[in-house]
C-alpha cells in the first residue's frame, strides 16, 4: 500500500528559507521587517506607506462551491496556484486568513493548505502564530470590561444596563458561553445582567482590523463601535467610554502584515481572519493593498463557498476598499459534487459519473451567481487520487457547455508543479480579459431591501420574512443613520438555504431572519438568519482529542 505523508510531516520535512530572504523577494528591506523567530515576520507599517505610488497587481480571487465533509481544499489550490504561477515566472503574492483556535481544535483542523501546497511554519500558522487574534481577543474584552466599569460607577455615558448588545469573545468553540448572566456575587461585582460570548472571529474588531487601511483609521472605526443605548435609545459608543485608543494600542504591533512562506519559498501574507459564515471571511485590507503594491499578481481567498465567502469580499471589502479584482478561481472536487449530488460520504471513493454530474448543478449555481458581479471566472478541479478521468472529463465537458473552462489541478501530491497549466490558463484569462466588475446592490437600497437583494439573487430563495424585533432594529438603524451601509449575512455554508441539509441547488426556500447587529465600526449590518451561532460548539469527537505533544517534543496530531 502506498504511504501518503500527513500534511504535517511534510511540512516538518520542508526546506524552509530565512523570513529575511523571503522579503528580499518581494523587495523589503531587512530593516523594514519584524522576526518572530526565524520563519515568520510582521511588515512594518511605515514601510507599506512608501509603496503608495506604486501601481497596483492585478487581484485573483479564490473561491469555491458549497462546502461539503469531503472538502474543497480552497487554501490549498490558492497556495498551489501561487507556486504555480511563480514557476511559470510571474511576479506573485498570497494573501490568506489566519486560522482560528476554534476550527483546529473542533471539527475542520487546521487551515495552512495541505500535502505539497502549504504555508509553513504549518503549526506556529495554526496556533498562536504572532499573536495577532490574542491582541484582537484582549482589545474587544478591554471594551466589553469598560462596559460594565461605566455602568458600575454610573459614567456620563448614561448607558442603561438593560440595553447593552457589546457582548464578550474567546477564540474557541464553547457552546456554554453563547449565553451567560454577568456581575452575579453581589454590590462590589456589579449590576447582574445577561450577556454571551462570541467566538473571537465573529467580533466587530477583528472585521474593523480586517478592514481598516492603516493604525489611524483602526482607531477611528474603534470609536464608532456602538456598544448599547441609553435610556432614550440614543446609541453609546467605545468613544463615548474612550475605549478606542487604548484598544488601538493593544493592536498596534498586530495591525502589521505578517510574512511567511510556501513550501516552495514563495512569500505569503496571512493576516485576519473572520469567519465567512458569520462574518465577512476575508483577509486584512493593509495585507491585499500591500501584497498588490509589491506583486504583478496577488492570489487571495474568501472562505467557504462562494455565496457567502465571494458575495462578501465583493460587496462588502471590494466596496469598502476600492478593490477590483481581475478574475475569479472557481475551486471543486469530484468528491464534493457527489456529495451536492446526494451520495453517501462512505461511497466517494466508488466511480459514479451519473452522481458528479447530478452535483454540478451546486458548481453551475456559483458560476451564475459569479457572472452577476461582472468578473471572468476559471474552475479548477482539485483532484484526488481517487477520482477517475472520467468523473473529471464530466464536470471539464459540463463547465465548457457553460462556456468556463475547467482545469485539473494536483497541487495537494505535486505542489506548484501540479498547478502548471492551471496557472498558465489563469494569467491568459486575466491578461486578456475585460472585466466589468459590479456590485450586486446599492448603497441607496433600504437594508430590507438589501437581505432581499442577496437572499433571492444569491440564494435563490423566494423570499425573507423577518422576526419583528429584528425588523424593528433595522428600522432603528436607519433611524439613526446607517441604511447606507452593506449587508453581512450570517447563515449556514453548507446549502443555499438555512437548511444544511439542503444541498445541490435548492430555489423557492424562505430565508428567516432572527436577529439584526449593527457594526458601525466596521461598517455593515449582521442579519442572522435561521439557527445559525455566532459561538460554535465542539462535535462529539473535537480534533482536540488527538493533539498532544510527543516524546520528541513536537506536536502530533493537529493536522
Amino acid at each position: 500500500m502506498t504511504h501518503y505523508k500527513t500534511d504535517i510531516e511534510i511540512a516538518r520535512s520542508a526546506n524552509l528559507k530565512p523570513i529575511f530572504e523571503i522579503g528580499e523577494r518581494l523587495n523589503i528591506p531587512a530593516n523594514s521587517l519584524v522576526p518572530y523567530g526565524h520563519t515568520k515576520a510582521k511588515i512594518k507599517l511605515d514601510y507599506i506607506d512608501t509603496l503608495s505610488e506604486r501601481e497596483d497587481g492585478k487581484l485573483i480571487l479564490v473561491t469555491a462551491i458549497s462546502p461539503t465533509a469531503a472538502g474543497e481544499g480552497k487554501t490549498t489550490t490558492s497556495v498551489g496556484l501561487a507556486d504555480g504561477m511563480k514557476l511559470i515566472g510571474k511576479d506573485t503574492t498570497l494573501c490568506l486568513r489566519e486560522p482560528s483556535l476554534g476550527p483546529c481544535f473542533g471539527m475542520k483542523g487546521g487551515a495552512a493548505g495541505g500535502g505539497y501546497a502549504q504555508v509553513v511554519p504549518m503549526e506556529d500558522i495554526n496556533l498562536h502564530f504572532t499573536g495577532d487574534f490574542h491582541a484582537i481577543g484582549s482589545a474587544h474584552n478591554l471594551l466589553s470590561a469598560l462596559v460594565d466599569n461605566s455602568i458600575y460607577w454610573g459614567s456620563d455615558a448614561n448607558l442603561d444596563s438593560r440595553r447593552v448588545v457589546w457582548r464578550r469573545v474567546v477564540d474557541m468553540n464553547d457552546r456554554a458561553l453563547r449565553e451567560i448572566t454577568c456581575s452575579l456575587g453581589g454590590i462590589a461585582n456589579g449590576y447582574p445582567r445577561e450577556s454571551g460570548f462570541d467566538i473571537t472571529v465573529a467580533s466587530e474588531v477583528m472585521a474593523i482590523f480586517c478592514l481598516a487601511t492603516d493604525l489611524y483609521n483602526l482607531e477611528s472605526r474603534l470609536g464608532r463601535i456602538i456598544v448599547g443605548f441609553r435610556r432614550d435609545r440614543s446609541a453609546v459608543t467605545a468613544s463615548d467610554l474612550m475605549g478606542h485608543r487604548p484598544m488601538a494600542v493593544l493592536l498596534k504591533d498586530a495591525i502589521a502584515p505578517n510574512l511567511v512562506q510556501t513550501l516552495e519559498n514563495n512569500p505569503a501574507l496571512v493576516h485576519g481572519g473572520p469567519f465567512a459564515n458569520i462574518a465577512h471571511g476575508c483577509n486584512s485590507v493593509v495585507a491585499t493593498k500591500a501584497a498588490l503594491k509589491m506583486s504583478d499578481y496577488v492570489i487571495t481567498e474568501a472562505g467557504f463557498g462562494a455565496d457567502l465567502g465571494a458575495q462578501k469580499f465583493l460587496d462588502i471589502k471590494c466596496r469598502s476598499a476600492g478593490l477590483k479584482p481581475s478574475a475569479i478561481v472557481l475551486v471543486a472536487t469530484i468528491r464534493a459534487l457527489k456529495l451536492q449530488g446526494n451520495v453517501s460520504k462512505y461511497d466517494l471513493k466508488t466511480e459514479n459519473v451519473e452522481a458528479v454530474a447530478k452535483g454540478c448543478v451546486n458548481l453551475k449555481r456559483h458560476l451564475e451567481n459569479i457572472e452577476k458581479y461582472g468578473l471572468p471566472a476559471i474552475v479548477a478541479i482539485n483532484r484526488f487520487v481517487s477520482d477517475s478521468d472520467e468523473e473529471v472529463r464530466c464536470v471539464q465537458d459540463f463547465c465548457q457547455a457553460l462556456g468556463v473552462e475547467a482545469v485539473e489541478a494536483n497541487h495537494w501530491s505535486q505542489g506548484g508543479e501540479g498547478t502548471v497549466e492551471l496557472a498558465h490558463k489563469v494569467v491568459d484569462l486575466v491578461d486578456t480579459s475585460q472585466p466589468n466588475f459590479r456590485l450586486l446592490y446599492k448603497n441607496e437600497l433600504s437594508l430590507e431591501e438589501k437581505i432581499r437583494k442577496i437572499s433571492k439573487e444569491i440564494y435563490r430563495a423566494s423570499d425573507i420574512v423577518v422576526d419583528d424585533k429584528a425588523a424593528a432594529y433595522l428600522s432603528q438603524v436607519e433611524s439613526m443613520g446607517f441604511g447606507h451601509l452593506p449587508i453581512c449575512m450570517a447563515k449556514t455554508q453548507y446549502s443555499f438555504s438555512v437548511d444544511r441539509t439542503l444541498v445541490g441547488a435548492p430555489e423557492g426556500h424562505i430565508i428567516p431572519v432572527r436577529e439584526v447587529r449593527l457594526s458601525a465600526g466596521a461598517g455593515f449590518v449582521v442579519v442572522i438568519c435561521g439557527d445559525m451561532m455566532t459561538m460554535p460548539g465542539l462535535p462529539r469527537v473535537p480534533a482536540a482529542n488527538a493533539i498532544h505533544i510527543a516524546q520528541s517534543g513536537q506536536v502530533d496530531g493537529l493536522f
